[in-house]
């Protein structure tokens, strides 16, 4: 297990540098960002002095190498928008994001997994199909859509529910639904396909033959096992969250990190949306690298190969 830990470290470290040049190189994206910052009516003086100001004369490679090293010590510079240091508005939008990813996470898991065990218990039955028609209208139904109807149905039409805002807790029930809602179909369908194939295998029609209880065989063998793909998906499910949050957070005005990366992208506020994609990134990264942790825990058979 410590050689298959130490593998999967040496991997996030070398994922981690890598997408951390990534989101360096966006800085360049656009040409040169001295002459952006200063606008069109700067002179080329005004353009110097904000290259030097911002160390662009400096060689990329120096650059990156500088700016990586303050990274890691959080520290992203000041928005260009906002005046204000980067990691500090992170820290205040990025609870918002967090609260809406978690509870739409539970949401979907919650929702997704018990639908996919009956699904695989009663095949080609009315659940089952029920379940398989609810997949495929969540993956093909857009969550903007999606957010716009929940939006004029129980905020407008039926007013229950807020359409904005997100100073108590019924702000956050729209959005989580339409988030959750996104990745319930995958881990529906996940699940379902799982425990069809454990249910069918000998050492479940064994456990049945020694006589043990039904629910016993279903939760204790068959769900453990079945669970193991679910566990990497949740991880890969919630970076799509992340990213997700930037759309939704929007159409709900909810002020979170993701609403934030649109504002800077919009008003081309660099380092504030650098500072953004490096901490989505890093969170997917660690997510992924705990879920491979728990996977093989609960699997040996992944550790030794």
């Amino acid at each position: 297990m410590l050689v298959y830990t130490a593998k999967r470290i040496v991997l996030a470290i070398l994922v981690a540098l890598t997408i951390s040049m990534l989101v360096f190189s966006l800085l360049y994206l656009s040409g040169d960002p001295a002459t952006a910052l200063a606008g069109e009516s700067a002179t080329s003086d005004d353009i110097e002095k904000i290259r030097q100001a911002y160390g662009f004369d400096r060689p990329v490679w120096v650059q990156y190498l500088s700016w990586l090293g303050n990274a890691a010590q959080g520290e992203f510079g000041n928005s260009l928008y906002f005046r204000l240091p980067v990691w500090e508005l992170i820290l205040e939008r990025l609870p918002t994001t967090m609260t809406l990813g978690v509870s739409a996470m539970t949401f979907a898991i919650v929702l997704s997994i018990p639908l996919g065990v009956l699904a695989a218990m009663f095949p080609n039955s009315l659940i089952d199909r029920t379940a398989l028609f609810m997949a495929v209208v969540g993956q093909a139904m857009p969550s903007f859509w999606f957010a716009l109807m929940l939006i004029v149905l129980f905020a407008f039409t039926w007013p229950v529910l807020p359409a904005s805002g997100s100073d108590t807790w019924r702000h956050f029930v729209l959005p989580t639904i339409v988030l959750g809602y996104y990745a319930t179909p995958a881990f529906m369908r996940l699940t379902r396909t799982g425990m069809l194939d454990v249910l069918s295998s000998d050492y479940i029609r064994t456990a049945r033959a020694k006589g043990l209880r039904p629910w016993t065989v279903l939760f204790k063998h068959a769900l453990r096992n079945a669970i193991i793909p679910v566990v990497s998906l949740a991880a890969v499910q919630f970076g799509f969250m992340l990213g997700g949050s930037v759309i939704i957070e929007t159409v709900f005005a909810l002020h979170g990190a993701g609403f934030l990366a649109w504002e800077s992208i919009s008003r081309s506020d660099f380092p504030t949306v650098q500072a953004i994609l490096l901490l989505f990134s890093l969170l997917y990264i660690v997510l992924t690298f705990l879920a491979d942790l728990l996977n093989a825990w609960l699997d040996p058979r992944i550790r030794v190969g």
